[in-house]
């Protein structure tokens, strides 16, 4: 796919409010179609905001760690229940656990702004598994209540595709299970049927640092070499003589990885070529544009820089990841494990009638540095490692056990 239609297909979400509701043809020439709620003007907006992620470095490490954060480390849960228990370990019949599925569904969200979650039982509600579906494969139809899940919305074919309802409801399938698809979309203004990415104003800074990072490489391409127009004074024939002048200079003077633009003309005073470089002062500027778009970009994703590996200016610092951690926590982690844990809580409670309100994700900070006054079962406890209130050695001060806090309060 073209830089021009990257550019097209991403800013396309930021011209137009509610998506228009288009129709899909049918493959084979017939005139069958499925109406689904166009997703971007040309119904292929995930598709390119997909493409753009795995080219914009920044941008791409950014989703990757938000995806990772709100995951957690581990799933949580009453071990009195069995069912529950299961779930977290085995949430669907392909053996992943609950936490593989979040994480996945977090980094739908991240990316597209809209996540997409399968729910398969039966009538008699024996079992339920959880199934993440990849986000660029849905639509959703004209009716409001189902999703439409291709595999190849570039050549869709009704044959190949499968419509879902969307949950509360479910429908029968031809294997005799019911199935659902719950669909966590953010909200914004003007927009119903689909979510927004979260970085929507930062599209631009995305294709920015991708592009900084082409011409770099473009840079190494030419190994530094200025670029320039060669003039060469010479008289010829015909195009081919002209031709063949040309050649003779470039393995002369620029090789392969010289950007050199040649130029005959025809000179009776005495032999006038020369090389004129093109000024590259303007390296500093682009220098510049990268780090703004950014920094920009960091803004637009709501995170924070120490918690994607982007250094600052004063260097690594402990005590800044960890207080930009506990920001994000509380305004972008948390936040979004609730949103994503609340409708499969629901689920769970309503399909198997187990209370799943004990079901919740474990969160860490990359580094492991706790405050002194915490106790040794408290630190196990935030870790998710087995705790117990009643154990003596667990009741001690981490200052207690502590060499280095020992030294300092000593």
């Amino acid at each position: 796919m073209s830089d021009s239609k990257i550019s097209t297909r991403i800013t396309s979400i930021a011209n137009r409010a509610e998506p228009l509701l288009g129709s899909v043809a049918v493959g084979g020439g017939r005139s069958e179609e499925c109406k689904v709620w166009s997703w971007g003007d040309d119904n292929m907006l995930p598709y390119a905001l997909s493409l753009l992620a795995r080219r914009s470095v920044t941008h791409r490490r950014i989703i990757n760690d938000k995806a990772d954060y709100i995951a957690g480390k581990g799933i949580i849960c009453d071990g009195s229940s069995p069912l529950l228990s299961h779930i977290a370990e085995c949430a669907n019949g392909g053996g992943d656990s609950l936490r593989k599925v979040i994480s996945q569904l977090a980094l739908d969200g991240a990316m597209f702004g809209n996540a997409f979650l399968e729910i398969v039982t039966d009538e008699r509600h024996s079992f339920l598994s959880l199934y993440h579906i990849d986000a660029s494969k849905c639509r959703i139809a004209v009716d409001s209540a189902h999703v439409v899940i291709s595999n190849d919305w570039q050549n869709f074919r009704a044959s190949e595709a499968v419509t879902l309802a969307l949950y509360p409801a479910f429908e029968p399938c031809d294997d005799g299970t019911l199935r659902a698809v719950i669909h966590y979309k953010s909200y914004e203004p003007m927009f119903s049927h689909y979510g927004v990415a979260p970085y929507i104003a930062g599209l631009d800074a995305a294709a920015i640092v991708y592009k900084t990072n082409r011409w770099n490489i473009s840079r190494i391409d030419n190994s530094f070499q200025l670029s320039g127009v060669m003039m060469l004074d010479s008289v010829v024939d015909n195009e081919a003589a002209a031709e063949r002048v040309v050649r003779l200079a470039e393995e002369k003077f620029a090789g392969n990885p010289g950007q050199v633009l040649f130029v005959l003309r025809d000179h009776n005073d005495g032999d006038n070529s020369r090389f004129i470089p093109i000024d590259t002062s303007s390296d500093g500027d682009w220098q510049r544009l990268h780090n703004q778009a950014e920094s920009d970009l960091v803004v637009a994703h709501s995170w924070f820089r120490s918690l994607s590996g982007l250094d600052y200016s004063t260097g690594f610092s402990a005590d800044r990841i960890l207080h930009e951690y506990e920001v994000a926590l509380n305004t972008v982690i948390l936040p979004e494990q609730v949103r994503i844990l609340e409708p499969i809580r629901h689920v769970i409670a309503t399909v198997l009638g187990v209370d799943a309100s004990s079901l919740d994700i474990i969160n860490q900070p990359p580094t492991r540095s706790k405050p002194i006054y915490m106790k040794v079962w408290e630190a196990r406890k935030a870790d998710g490692l087995d705790y117990d209130e009643s154990d003596p050695n667990q009741q001690l001060f981490l200052a207690q056990i502590t060499k280095y806090n020992l030294q300092n309060i000593g």
